[in-house]
C-alpha cells in the first residue's frame, strides 16, 4: 500500500508478484490513505483490509485486476463490511463473484464470521446485482463524504437453505 501511495509501481508490482494497472494508485488514493491510517493505528488489522485480485494467465503471467477486502474487523454485531473494485476491462467476467465467495468462505472458516455488510451507490446496478446474488438485502442508507449516497445491505454466509 505504501508503494502505491508513493506511486512506485515497480516496488508494488514486485511485492505483489504481478503487474499493476498504471492508474491504480490514483484510483485507490482515498482508499490507500484511509487503510494505511488504520494500519498505523493497529497493525493487527492487516488481515482484514485490502487484498489484490490477481489473475494468472496460461503462460503464468500475473496481473492485478482489482482489489477486495473488508473495511476492518467484525463490528460489535459480528459483521464485516466487504469492499471490492475490478478494473474496467475485467468487469462482468465473474472475477468479483469468485473473489467475494473466496473471501467469505475464508472469513467464515477462519474467524466464524457469518454476517456481511456492503455499502453501494444506488446507481451502481452491476454491484447491486452482484451482492444480491449473495443474498444481500437492503437495510438502510447513509451519506458517504467521498462517494455520496450509499445503500446499506446485509447478508448471511453461507446462505441459508430455502
Amino acid at each position: 500500500m505504501r508503494a502505491l501511495v508513493a506511486r512506485d509501481l515497480e516496488t508494488a508490482a514486485r511485492e505483489m508478484e504481478a503487474t499493476l494497472p498504471e492508474g491504480m494508485p490514483g484510483d485507490l488514493e482515498h482508499f490507500l490513505q484511509y487503510r494505511l491510517a488504520q494500519l498505523d493505528g493497529d497493525p493487527s488489522l492487516r488481515q482484514w483490509l485490502g487484498r489484490a485480485m490477481v489473475l494468472t494467465d496460461e503462460a503464468g503471467a500475473r496481473r492485478v485486476i482489482g482489489t477486495i477486502g473488508f473495511h476492518g474487523p467484525p463490528d460489535e454485531a459480528g459483521r464485516v463490511e466487504v469492499g471490492y473494485r475490478v478494473e474496467p476491462e475485467y468487469r462482468r467476467q465473474g472475477y468479483a463473484r469468485e473473489s467475494i465467495k473466496g473471501l467469505f468462505d475464508w472469513v467464515a472458516a477462519e474467524h466464524g464470521v457469518k454476517r456481511f455488510v456492503a455499502s453501494i451507490s444506488p446507481t451502481n446496478e452491476a454491484s447491486l446485482g452482484l451482492v444480491k446474488g449473495f443474498g444481500f438485502r437492503e437495510t438502510g442508507s447513509h451519506m458517504d463524504e467521498i462517494d455520496g449516497l450509499e445503500l446499506e445491505l446485509e447478508a448471511t454466509w453461507p446462505q441459508p437453505e430455502p
